[in-house]
């Protein structure tokens, strides 16, 4: 008799399991993974290019690292962009090539860098290529160490 109403149980019960509360077995959704160094890097760099794209350089030179505002002055950037940048036209297109991590980079301290290549094309120049050197300054802010074009 007992192991009758232990059965009878059991049928009643699984079915209430099975088709009950759906949340029950409802997956939990993962946790989204933290933006990686590369990918926080390019988007900051993103927006630095942007003030350069718009011919706004002594912005840009305000809003770099302070490794890169320690080896030009604000008016030696403003007129090296004028002579390299200003010829090149309007940006017509940009493609991230690559973003590589790394911790050492020749003449710099150790520290947290993404080196950003961009394949570019420019109004006057069809076939350039942006290297953007990024760093992580003490406040955690990727910011521009460096800014090179091809």
């Amino acid at each position: 008799m007992r192991m009758m109403m232990t059965l009878v149980l059991m049928a009643c019960v699984t079915p209430c399991l099975v088709s009950g509360s759906p949340h029950l077995f409802a997956q939990q959704k993962p946790a989204q993974p933290s933006p990686t160094a590369e990918q926080m890097a390019v988007e900051d760099a993103k927006g630095w290019l942007g003030l350069v794209d718009s011919g706004q350089y002594e912005e840009g030179w305000k809003t770099a690292a302070e490794v890169f505002k320690a080896s030009v002055s604000t008016a030696t950037w403003t007129s090296a962009m004028k002579t390299t940048r200003d010829p090149l036209g309007k940006l017509q297109s940009r493609k991230l090539q690559s973003a590589t991590y790394t911790a050492m980079l020749p003449g710099v301290p150790d520290g947290n860098y993404v080196v950003i290549l961009y394949e570019t094309v420019f109004e006057h120049k069809a076939t350039a290529q942006e290297t953007v050197i990024m760093v992580q300054e003490k406040d955690k802010v990727w910011r521009v160490a460096g800014y090179y074009i091809k």
